[in-house]
């Protein structure tokens, strides 16, 4: 009975992770997902135009 009161815990950490796992895959796309990407996209552009207004251009290096 030993060899199962080692493997418990591993078995255990390794079912809640599977979990987590399905749980983020499951929780993308959906009716946020525009919303999400949105925001992002925002944020993108905001960024962009702080660097082209710095001066920075698009840092092809030559």
């Amino acid at each position: 009975m030993d060899y199962v009161s080692a493997l418990l815990p591993p078995v255990v950490m390794a079912a809640f992770f599977i979990a987590l796992i399905v749980v983020i895959v499951k929780s993308q796309g959906g009716p946020n997902k525009a919303k999400e990407d949105a925001v992002v996209d925002a944020a993108l552009a905001r960024a962009e135009a702080a660097r082209q207004a710095d001066g920075s251009g698009s840092g092809s290096g030559s």
